[in-house]
């Protein structure tokens, strides 16, 4: 990653995660090492995420990994609203991982109709 590409998403104000197609955690913005900081932080790169999630969370990394499909959904958690989406990246056309990208949904987020 060029250094100023690495600025951008080190300091890109929501958590970005992303792992290798293994499940190895290669990068963490800032943002994402705070967010994860009681479970380790920036010392789970290195780490397969697949030891953070349930069984049916696992599966559906593998079904991303497998067929290059995304995930995206919302959550609620700590009083916060998030937007989760989770996307394979790719390297010389084959899924080479999963980026997950984590926003904090404003409480009044408004929602626009165009055509």
């Amino acid at each position: 990653m060029n250094v100023e590409l690495k600025e951008i998403w080190d300091n890109y104000p929501y958590a970005v995660t992303v792992s290798d197609v293994h499940g190895i955690l290669v990068y963490m913005n800032k943002k994402a090492e705070a967010t994860f900081d009681k479970w380790g932080g920036g010392d789970l790169i290195g780490k397969n995420m697949y030891d953070c999630h349930s069984q049916t969370s696992r599966d559906k990394m593998e079904v991303m990994l497998k067929t290059g499909t995304s995930n995206t959904y919302t959550i609620e958690k700590n009083g916060q609203k998030k937007l989760i989406h989770q996307a394979p990246w790719f390297k010389n056309n084959e899924v080479a991982g999963l980026v997950e990208i984590s926003i904090v949904l404003p409480e009044n987020m408004p929602h626009f109709i165009r055509g």
